[in-house]
């Protein structure tokens, strides 16, 4: 009765990585208990989910090496692993919602979020490619395009170009206030782009040092049409979350990062935390913060706990 904050299935995204083949469902080494599906697998783990409660997905690829390009050019195939996987989760559960990053480092082969020349990511022509890969996600029938590239006007130019093709209901989730951080490595891992990477990424996502530079940064989304907001990771970067929050007052989502995840699951399985308790603690921590909601791959462990609890 005095609880200030509660969890709800309702606060959960869960992530789904996906890979080619059929009838595949391949363990993640250095994430456990979360898999990569193969499209014609996607239907159960949703209906899983959803049954739980959990009502909205993000879709990352894991991309065959061949046809990973310099130019990245298989981001803006209609038929690319994203698409058949949005066509395919729409098929079989068109209640729930489908999110979709517009990021370049799946099909890069040289593992960055944009197209890398001379070894700098150039901005203007990695824009022009999100807006088409955008548009393809669109047209699969993605409900929310996600931009998590953190080139400068990118959310802008997806708006008009969504727009202009007709998808002025597809919202915006922007990646407002993604760092430079280390604990992305177990997802770069999953989706094929570590071994890849020519160099960091820090020319483009944010210093960890920095927090008025998040504002800066979630303000301009905004102003050019981002309907909603994410910070990543998430509780390293907590207090960057209230301060997005109380600031704008827009819907306001974290990331609990695949590296969050390695680190609980490491301590919990060698009985160092424990895990039931651990896992809604630090869920908690998001909707104390100010979150709207969660992007975490512990949402169906979450679920049953909550179920458990009554």
């Amino acid at each position: 009765m005095v609880a200030e904050n509660i969890l709800t299935p309702a606060d959960f995204i869960l992530p789904l990585f996906v890979c080619e083949g059929r009838g595949k469902i391949n363990a993640i080494e250095s994430m456990p208990g979360v898999y990569r599906y193969s499209v014609d697998q996607l239907a159960p783990i949703v209906e899983e989910a959803s049954s739980l409660g959990i009502s909205a997905y993000a879709i990352f690829p894991q991309v065959d090496s061949a046809d990973k390009t310099p130019d990245a050019r298989e981001s803006y195939n209609p038929d690319n692993l994203i698409c058949r996987s949005i066509r395919a989760i729409r098929a079989s559960h068109p209640e729930v919602g489908v999110i979709c990053d517009a990021a370049l480092d799946p099909f890069n082969s040289d593992g960055h979020d944009g197209l890398l020349v001379d070894g700098h990511v150039i901005n203007d022509e990695t824009v022009e490619i999100l807006c088409r890969q955008s548009v393809v996600q669109a047209e699969a029938g993605c409900h929310v395009i996600a931009p998590s590239d953190m080139m400068d006007g990118r959310v802008g130019a997806i708006r008009r170009e969504l727009d202009a093709a007709g998808f002025e209901g597809v919202r915006i989730m922007s990646y407002a206030a993604k760092y430079a951080s280390a604990f992305y490595g177990p997802f770069r891992d999953a989706i094929g782009s570590s071994g890849a990477l020519k160099g960091d990424k820090n020319s483009y996502q944010m210093d960890p040092a920095n927090s008025d530079e998040a504002l800066r940064e979630t303000g301009q989304d905004i102003e050019e049409g981002a309907d909603m907001v994410m910070v990543k990771p998430g509780l390293p970067y907590i207090d960057i979350v209230t301060r997005v929050k109380q600031t704008y007052g827009v819907p306001t989502f974290a990331y609990q990062v695949s590296g969050e995840y390695a680190m609980l699951k490491a301590a919990a399985n060698n009985g160092w935390l424990d895990n039931d308790k651990v896992v809604l603690e630090s869920l908690m921590a998001f909707k104390r913060a100010g979150a709207d909601g969660i992007l975490t791959y512990l949402a169906i462990e979450a679920c049953r706990l909550l179920e458990a609890r009554g």
